[in-house]
């Protein structure tokens, strides 16, 4: 059997406030653990079968760190670097827009709590997908991801590739 991925991590000055816009953004649970040091967000619900019934499997949770002391860390003061990565290439996170919402929706809200959105309305035919960005206040690339669905009617103002 494979390693399997069971977390990610993004990195946050305040950890608290970086949980409120994930959960007000996407409606995510924010389990402080503790508050302000470190937050698992709860997406909830399962992974679906392809038959639209839940899986077995839950989804995948992400968890938020503060920055200047990311634990765990065999050191009680942590170590560097201490300080958000805003400039240059990164981890992005990846998210599949549910049936019931939209990326316009998404990213109103995300802008409205301080996101800047970096891109909108493209399609991936690699991965037959609707795909739109932005940026959290704490730097964080996020991706959304749409489903296309089979031949996909693709808006005349999306960009392609």
């Amino acid at each position: 059997m494979p390693d399997t991925l069971i977390f990610v991590d993004i990195p946050a000055d305040d950890p608290s406030a970086a949980a409120t816009f994930y959960a007000d953004v996407f409606g995510w649970r924010n389990d402080p653990r503790p508050e302000g040091l470190y937050h698992r967000m709860v997406p909830g619900g399962q992974f679906r079968n392809p038959d639209g019934t839940e899986s077995e499997i839950g989804n995948l949770h992400i968890g938020i760190f503060k920055a200047d002391n990311a634990r765990p860390h065999p050191q009680p003061e942590g170590t560097a670097p201490r300080a958000l990565s805003i400039e240059g290439r990164k981890p992005r996170v990846w998210l599949l827009i549910g049936d019931d919402d939209t990326a316009e929706r998404i990213l109103k809200e995300a802008v409205a709590r301080g996101a800047t959105e970096l891109w909108r309305d493209h399609y991936w035919s690699t991965f037959n997908g609707y795909n739109h960005a932005f940026m959290d206040p704490w730097g964080n690339e996020i991706l959304l991801w749409g489903k296309a669905g089979p031949n996909p009617a693709i808006p005349e103002n999306y960009t392609r590739e």
